[in-house]
C-alpha cells in the first residue's frame, strides 16, 4: 500500500501529526509512507524514521503558485497512492490531495471543498478544549489505527547527530562549560496574540540568573524578532551586573534542527505556544508553556506524563480561546496578565523535578 499524508503551514501542527504517522506505520508495517510538506515544517518530518519519503512543497504567489501545484499533482499521480490523508483541510491541501489521484482519500467535512475527499470526518468549527492530536486522529478512525497514547505514540523529531557537535561547538565558544544548567527562553512567537510581553521576558531571565550561579540563559528568538531578543539580553545583563551578566547570553539564529540539538542538552525550555515549544516536546527537556489565546488542553506537549511539563495561563477570560484575529478586550489581557513570578515558579517547580 502507498500512503500520500498532506500537512502544510505551521510547525507545531506538522509535530502534531508525528504520532499518527508513527500509528500509521504500527497499523500498516509494510505501507510506503510519503509526508507531503511546506519548506518551513520540513525538518521535523525529514529524518522521520517511519516515513520513506519527504516531498517538500514551496508556496510561490499568484498564478506562478497554480501552475507549480498543477505540476505537483502530475508527480503525485505518478506516484500511484492508494490513500491519501490530508491533515490539514486547506484550499492548497486539499487540491493538492485530489490531484493526486489516490483512490481513497480522507479529509474533513469542509464546505466548499468536501468534495475533494472519498470519505469525510466531521471537524466542529468551535474551538474545543480536546488536543490537536486527537483532532488530527479522527482521520485515521476509518482505517482501524488503535486509540491515541502519548505514551505509546508521542510526537517525535529524530536529533541529528551533524547538527549536534555543531550545536556543542557553538556553545563551547560561547564559553557555556558542561557542568553549567542550560535554560532556554524563546521569546517570540507566531503572531503577537502569543507573544509574552518583553519586560516579563527580562523579569523571568534575571530572576532564574539570579536564584542559581550554574544557570545558564539562552535566549532564542525567530528571524524577524532579532531587536525585542536583543533588548531582553541586554536589559537582563544589565540588571544583574558585570558579576552575573555572562549568565545571559544568545548563541546567535538557531534554525529548528539546531534548536532541537540545543535542547537534548537543556536542563529547562521556557516558552509561548508556538513551533519551537512543540519542537522542545519531542525531547525529554522539561517545558514551561505560556498559553495566552490558546488553551493547554489543546496545545500542551504530547508526550507520555513522566516528561515534566508546567503549563501557565490566565486562567478563565469570556474571550478566551479566540481565533487570534481581533482582540477583543483590547489588551491582549490572558498574555499580560501572566506575571514573571507565576512562570518564574513553574520553572522552579520543574527544575526541581527534574533533579529529584
Amino acid at each position: 500500500m502507498r500512503i500520500l499524508l498532506v500537512r502544510l503551514r505551521q510547525i507545531g501542527d506538522v509535530v502534531f501529526t508525528t504520532p499518527a504517522v508513527h500509528a500509521l506505520r504500527h497499523r500498516f508495517p509494510d505501507a510506503h509512507l510519503t509526508y507531503l510538506v511546506e519548506p518551513a515544517a520540513a525538518p521535523i518530518v525529514q529524518h522521520n524514521p517511519h516515513l520513506n519519503q519527504v516531498i517538500v512543497a514551496p508556496r510561490a504567489p499568484g498564478v506562478r503558485g497554480l501552475l507549480d501545484d498543477l505540476a505537483l499533482g502530475r508527480r503525485l499521480r505518478a506516484e500511484r497512492f492508494d490513500l491519501a490523508i490530508d491533515f490539514h483541510g486547506g484550499p492548497r491541501a486539499s487540491l493538492l490531495t485530489w490531484l493526486s489521484g489516490a483512490p481513497e482519500r480522507i479529509g474533513y467535512q469542509i464546505a466548499g471543498r468536501g468534495w475533494m475527499y472519498t470519505r469525510r470526518i466531521a471537524r466542529p468549527r468551535e474551538l474545543r478544549p480536546r488536543h490537536s492530536v486527537e483532532n488530527q486522529w479522527d482521520l485515521l478512525t476509518p482505517l482501524g489505527v488503535a486509540a491515541p497514547d502519548p505514551s505509546a505514540f508521542p510526537v517525535e523529531m529524530p536529533a541529528d547527530g551533524g547538527v549536534a557537535a555543531d550545536v556543542a561547538g557553538r556553545l563551547a565558544r560561547a564559553g557555556v562549560a558542561s557542568t553549567d544548567r542550560l535554560v532556554v527562553i524563546h521569546t517570540s512567537a507566531g503572531n503577537p496574540f502569543r507573544r509574552w510581553p518583553a519586560a516579563h521576558f527580562v523579569d523571568l531571565a534575571v530572576s532564574l540568573a539570579a536564584a542559581d550561579p550554574s544557570r545558564r540563559i539562552i535566549v532564542t528568538t525567530g528571524p524577524s524578532e532579532h531587536d525585542a531578543a536583543a533588548r531582553v539580553i541586554g536589559e537582563a545583563q544589565a540588571r544583574l551586573g558585570d558579576a552575573r551578566a555572562r549568565q545571559v547570553l544568545s548563541c546567535g539564529e538557531f534554525s529548528l534542527s539546531e534548536l532541537r540539538a540545543l535542547l537534548d542538552r537543556a536542563s529547562l525550555y521556557i516558552g509561548g505556544d508556538s513551533g519551537p515549544l512543540h519542537v522542545a516536546s519531542t525531547t525529554g527537556v522539561p517545558i514551561v508553556g505560556l498559553y495566552g489565546p490558546t488553551l493547554p488542553a489543546r496545545s500542551a506537549p504530547w508526550r507520555a506524563g513522566t516528561w515534566i511539563t508546567e503549563s501557565v495561563d490566565a486562567g478563565e477570560l469570556t474571550c478566551r480561546p479566540c481565533n487570534q484575529r481581533v482582540c477583543e478586550p483590547g489588551d491582549f489581557r490572558c498574555l499580560t496578565t501572566i506575571t514573571p513570578a507565576q512562570v518564574c515558579a513553574a520553572a522552579e517547580r520543574a527544575l526541581v523535578r527534574r533533579v529529584r
